[in-house]
Parts: C-alpha cells; structure tokens; sequence
C-alpha cells in the first residue's frame, strides 16, 4: 500500500490554491479588500510555506486586535502564541521596521510644518503600540527639516521619566533650532494628562532663553492622537 505524500512534497497541498487566490485579490483590489487576518496571511506565506496559516493568522489577530497591534508586539508576547516561530517573529518585525522606515521618509522629505499629517502618521507607526511609554523628540533645524529623531526615554506602561534639561541639551548637541516633542500612551487613549502638560510647559521655559522653540508635544495612542498646540494647552 502506497504510502501518503509527506508534507505535500509530491502533490500542492489544498491551501496553495487559497494563497494564490488571496494574492490575486491583493493585487486586483488592494490591500483595503482585505482583512487584518488574510493582509496577515499573505505576510505569514514566506515563514511557513508548507502549512496553512489562516488559522494562525485568525488567532494572532484575536490575541493582540489589529493586524498592526500583532506587527507591533512585543517579541515576548508573540513567542506565547502557539505556532509563533523565529522565522514568523522575523518577518512580523521586518514589516515593522518597514513600516516605520516609510513614515520616517515621508517626514524627512520637505519641512514638517507644511507636512503635518505625515509628522501624525510617523508619530503613530513608531510608537502607538509600544507596551511602555516612550519620549521621543524630532530635532529640527532654521528650515523646520528633520535633522534627527531619538527615543530620549523609555519608561513603564504609564509612565516614562522626561528632564527638561536633558531634553535641551540634546538639542544643543545637534545644533536643532525647534523640537517637535512626541509620546505615547499604551493605554490607548492620547488624552494628555496634567503631568505631560507640566512636563512640556518646563521643556518650554528651559528652550525658549536658548533660542530653541517647541513647536507641539503629540501624543499617540492605538485610539488617535492628541496635540498640546492644537488643544491650546501650551
């Protein structure tokens, strides 16, 4: 009696018919057609090519909410889930960072005040999803172009530490004109909360003698955003 093929090896297992269905979809109709799980899958192929990943896919999802809140977990948290390999940590973290190096590009390209929205989108891609809070500061120079972007601190799930000081002299250091103050509450929710108004006013009264304006703290958080200017909180 013939033996079963193994693994697929001798015939195309019932799920390869699935994936190029599902390619095709994403290239006729964009990823918009999709949801998270099956943009999930298509990511999944290229980890696990030999197994059926939808239900995989379908469980990441449930577990972490979003297809961008299972990209963005923390590594720990993903190696949990059953079935969740190296290879597949791997490519969630390089869609990541892919994710991450765009929106960074969009910002960089032309002055930020005139590009608002994309300093928005930057803001939450790299940070809407952390688990702890962090403070990061996009360092501008007489042009309002970006002339670095550097996570200051990072601290627990509500709190991370800020000295105002430190903040200045960083921008001191790298000859920045402007600061463009940004972080996120893992809570979800962008509220600004009285110890980050406070924190910004000090940045501010530190700054301004030196010649170096705080143009917005942003806040960022899986629900929106909030803005300190645009809420006339500072």
């Amino acid at each position: 009696m013939a033996e079963a093929p193994e693994d697929g090896l001798n015939e195309a297992p019932h799920f390869h018919g699935h994936r190029d269905r599902l390619r095709a979809r994403f290239r006729e109709a964009g990823s918009q057609a999709l949801a998270d799980y099956e943009l999930l899958e298509l990511v999944l192929f290229r980890a696990v090519p030999r197994r059926d990943v939808k239900p995989l896919a379908k469980a990441l999802v449930d577990r972490f909410g979003s297809f961008a809140e299972v990209v963005a977990a923390p590594v720990p948290l993903l190696a949990e889930v059953p079935g969740v390999k190296d290879a597949i940590i791997t490519e969630l973290k390089v869609v990541e960072a892919a994710a991450q190096r765009l929106a960074k590009g969009q910002v960089k390209r032309r002055p930020v005040l005139s590009s608002w929205s994309s300093v928005i989108d930057y803001c939450r891609t790299a940070m809407a999803y952390a688990d702890r809070e962090q403070v990061r500061v996009l360092f501008l120079d007489k042009r309002n172009q970006l002339i670095a972007d550097e996570v200051l601190q990072t601290g627990t799930v509500d709190h991370a530490p800020v000295y105002p000081r430190e903040v200045v002299k960083r921008a001191l250091e790298v000859s920045a004109s402007a600061i463009i103050l940004c972080h996120n509450h893992p809570s979800g929710d962008p509220t600004p909360s009285r110890a980050d108004i406070d924190m910004t006013r000090r940045i501010i009264d530190v700054a301004k003698p030196l010649g170096i304006e705080v143009h917005d703290h942003i806040i960022v958080g899986k629900d929106g955003h909030a803005s300190l200017k645009g809420l006339r909180l500072i």
